[in-house]
């Protein structure tokens, strides 16, 4: 009897694709087991390289998501400016190359948030006074780097704005504010309370955009010096 050449089958097109999954899971299985052996080390170490490239900024706008905030006459409200300010503040940080959070009120993440610096977002009053104030926690983990906070700023915003400080309409309130209770101890933060809305009324509306590049310079300058070496 004439015997038959068996026929060999080619793979198909699934089996193709189940075999280069396979392979692909066992390449990702011996980089898990290299980890393990002691690459986790310098993985953690490449990644804490390329972070330190970026700041993470943390801007809170004010009465976002929770209320109106201060009203004027006319129904102008203190949420409309604060988000505004905060989102055009974000985008020139961003076009910098931080990362940055806009959040509103009463996040949740600001429970322990963590960042390089924090900035809360707030408008004054609706009566006719003009200028600016900013103000960190009374008892802070490192009064030092919160009070570079506010004078950078300080210095970056009447600069850019052409305001003037009010510093005799801190209140308490300002210093003990839920958010700078709520962020992590180490983190630096101070609110900034960018005008009166009625006396500097068209700055706010009609140029915020002014008020934004005050607040993103002031905050990179901290960073800045807050990460330049000790003078010896």
């Amino acid at each position: 009897m004439r015997r038959r050449t068996p026929v060999v089958q080619q793979p198909g097109p699934l089996k193709k694709l189940s075999r280069a999954l396979a392979l692909a899971v066992c390449l990702v299985l011996g980089v898990v087991l290299l980890v393990g052996l002691g690459e986790a080390a310098s993985i953690q170490s490449l990644r804490g390289v390329l972070g330190a490239r970026q700041a993470t900024i943390g801007l809170l706008a004010g009465h976002w998501q929770s209320d109106s905030g201060a009203v004027c006459a006319d129904g102008l409200q203190e949420v409309e400016i604060t988000l505004e300010v905060a989102r055009r503040t974000a985008d020139l940080l961003r076009r910098q190359g931080y990362q940055v959070q806009v959040l509103p009120e009463y996040a949740p993440q600001l429970d322990g948030f963590r960042a390089e610096a924090f900035l809360a977002i707030h408008a004054d009053s609706c009566v006719e006074m003009s200028g600016f104030k900013i103000a960190r926690m009374t008892q802070a983990q490192d009064p030092a780097r919160e009070e570079l906070l506010v004078a950078t700023l300080g210095r970056a915003y009447a600069e850019a704005t052409g305001l003037q400080p009010h510093p005799n309409t801190i209140t308490e309130d300002m210093r003990q504010y839920h958010a700078l209770r709520r962020i992590a101890p180490e983190t630096p933060g101070a609110i900034i309370e960018i005008g009166f809305m009625g006396g500097d009324r068209y700055l706010l509306t009609q140029e915020p955009e002014r008020v934004a590049v005050g607040i993103a310079n002031g905050l990179t300058a901290f960073l800045r010096q807050a990460s330049a070496p000790p003078a010896e």
